[in-house]
C-alpha cells in the first residue's frame, strides 16, 4: 500500500502548516501529515517552513527572533484566502492537540536547519510524552540534527531527507540507523532503480513533493512506500481508482 502523506497539511486547500490544513488532511484520508518546525526565540517549536515569516504571514522578519506570544499574534491565513483570515502559526503543542482528534493520522515532522540539543530536547520530550510518538517519523536534511534526534529519542522513528537516493545518501541513512531515505520525487522518476537500492538497504522511501497523476503513477511503479503531496485528497482518490 502506498501511503498518502499530506505536505504541510492539505496545503492545496488550506494555508500550509496551519491548523486548518492539518485538520483538512485528516478529513481527506491522509495517512500522515508532513509539517516543518523551526526554533523560536524562547526555544519553542514554531510550525512554519521558511526561516522568516514574510511569505506566509502578515508580518516580516526571522522566526528565531519571535517568542511564543509574538508568533500567536501573526495572521497565517489571509495570504491564501480571506476565508482563512486569522489562522495562526501553530506551535508544536497545538499540532499534538490536533493529532489527538485523528488517532489514525501519523506525523512526518521535519526539523528545519540545525537544532541545538536544548530546544530539540524540549520538543522531543513533549512528543514522547504524548500518544503521538508511536505514529511519528522525525526527519531533517541536516545530518547533525538527525544525530541529535536519534540520541535524544532512539525509540522514535527517524528518516533522512535528500535530493536523491544515491549510494552515498543511502549509506549515510543506514549508518545513522534511520528507517527511511526520502529524496525528491523527480530523482526517483529519473532513476526508478534507486527505490530498489533503498529497499535493499533495509530502508523505506517517501519521495517529496509530487502533485500530478503522471508522477504518482511513475512513483507507484517504482515501488515507493509513500508519496508526499500537496494534494492528499486527490492522491487518495487516484490510488483508490487504480486496479
Amino acid at each position: 500500500m502506498t501511503l498518502v502523506i499530506a505536505h504541510r497539511g492539505n496545503s492545496s486547500v488550506a494555508p500550509e502548516n496551519t491548523l486548518p490544513a492539518l485538520a483538512s488532511a485528516g478529513f481527506a484520508g491522509a495517512d500522515l501529515i508532513e509539517i516543518d518546525v523551526q526554533v523560536g526565540r524562547d526555544g519553542a517549536g514554531v510550525v512554519i517552513h521558511d526561516d522568516s515569516v514574510d511569505r506566509t504571514t502578515d508580518a516580516s522578519g526571522p522566526v528565531n527572533v519571535l517568542d511564543t506570544a509574538e508568533v500567536a499574534r501573526l495572521d497565517a491565513g489571509s495570504w491564501k484566502d480571506p476565508a482563512y483570515s486569522g489562522a495562526v502559526v501553530p506551535m508544536f503543542a497545538q499540532v499534538l492537540e490536533v493529532l489527538g482528534r485523528f488517532p489514525d493520522l501519523g506525523l512526518l515532522l521535519e526539523f528545519k536547519g540545525t537544532w541545538a540539543e536544548g530546544p530539540a530536547t524540549d520538543l522531543m520530550d513533549a512528543l514522547t510524552a504524548s500518544d503521538v510518538a508511536d505514529r511519528t517519523i522525525v526527519q531533517s536534511f541536516d545530518i547533525d540534527t538527525v544525530r541529535v534526534l536519534r540520541a535524544l529519542a532512539p525509540t522514535v522513528r527517524c528518516a533522512g531527507l535528500a535530493r536523491s537516493g544515491d549510494a552515498e545518501t543511502i549509506a549515510i541513512c543506514t549508518d545513522l540507523g534511520l528507517m527511511a531515505c526520502n529524496p525528491h520525487y523527480r530523482s526517483v522518476i529519473e532513476d526508478p532503480a534507486s527505490v530498489h537500492r533503498i529497499h535493499q538497504a533495509g530502508l523505506q522511501t517517501f519521495p517529496w513533493t509530487a502533485n500530478e497523476p503522471a508522477d504518482w503513477a511513475a512513483l507507484v511503479a517504482a515501488g515507493v512506500d509513500g508519496i508526499i503531496t500537496d494534494r492528499p485528497d486527490r492522491l487518495r482518490g487516484w490510488l483508490a481508482a487504480q486496479p
